[in-house]
């Protein structure tokens, strides 16, 4: 697999970016791959936390070495510390990524899928609402998983305030008080998505039980399935650390619909 830092220029945001892309190529290796093999080759976009950035997965778990025999690409943006969000101070950081980004991919890797049914997107804490957000607001994404999402209908829960001020909330999101019900109310726009009759996305959600977000995870999750959506959630002993993501990334590949080959392990 070939590992590569990306700097690219973002016409909406006004400002150079970095995404961290792992991608498959013929090699010794994977001596079974052939170019028509990475061809049309399945696209995750793995989404980062609060205090993540691009390269965060790639420090913190085994995601190289899971997919080294799995012809699947990795794209790994940044959106610093915006929640995926087109802010109230102007910066649109989520039509840069769910807009722009998958065209630059496209553009730069050519061989990478562009059909709904080989996109995926998934992530953590707060990656994890970005990746329900990015799947419930359009028809790019096929799949979508959250591994201890911040799936809140609202963020003016206690744990917000130990995060950040609420002058850094207002900032992101604007007053609280309208959050529910505007577009970065991942229930509503579940909602939306579902009223338009369009494809929905498949979802995959874990959450650990000692988790601060478990109740939080509990509730979105029994309101998005009652709007028929084919979620599956799943549970077990666990903590908000990557302990447990790096656990839980090969459950997400294992559920993708992709060949996914685990790598042969040494007895």
């Amino acid at each position: 697999m070939a590992n590569l830092q990306v700097n690219y220029y973002s016409e909406i945001l006004g400002m150079d970016r970095m995404m961290h892309v792992i991608l498959p190529e013929l090699s010794d290796h994977n001596p079974q791959w052939t170019l028509a093999d990475l061809q049309d080759v399945p696209v995750l976009y793995l989404l980062h936390g609060m205090s993540g950035d691009q390269d965060v997965w790639t420090r913190r778990t085994s995601i190289e070495r899971l997919v080294r025999q799995t012809s699947i690409a990795i794209i790994m943006p940044s959106t610093d510390m915006a929640w995926y969000t087109n802010t109230q101070y102007g910066m649109a950081y989520f039509d840069a990524l769910v807009d722009e980004l998958p065209q630059k991919v496209a553009t730069l890797f050519p061989q990478l899928s562009t059909s709904r049914e080989k996109n995926f997107v998934a992530g953590l804490s707060m990656g994890g609402y970005g990746a329900f957000k990015m799947a419930f607001s359009g028809q790019r994404f096929s799949y979508a998983a959250s591994l201890s999402g911040a799936l809140m209908g609202n963020p003016n829960f206690p744990e917000r305030e130990t995060w950040k001020s609420d002058a850094y909330w207002q900032g992101v999101f604007g007053d609280l008080k309208n959050f529910e019900g505007s577009d970065n109310d991942i229930l509503t726009l579940a909602k939306k998505q579902v009223s338009k009759e369009c494809l929905i996305p498949k979802l995959y959600a874990w959450i650990g039980e000692q988790d601060y977000l478990f109740n939080n995870n509990q509730e979105a999750i029994t309101q998005i399935k009652a709007l028929g959506y084919d979620i599956l959630f799943e549970t077990s002993s666990g903590e908000h650390e990557w302990y447990y993501w790096d656990k839980q990334i090969e459950r997400i590949l294992e559920w993708l619909p992709i060949n996914y080959q685990q790598e042969k392990r040494l007895s």
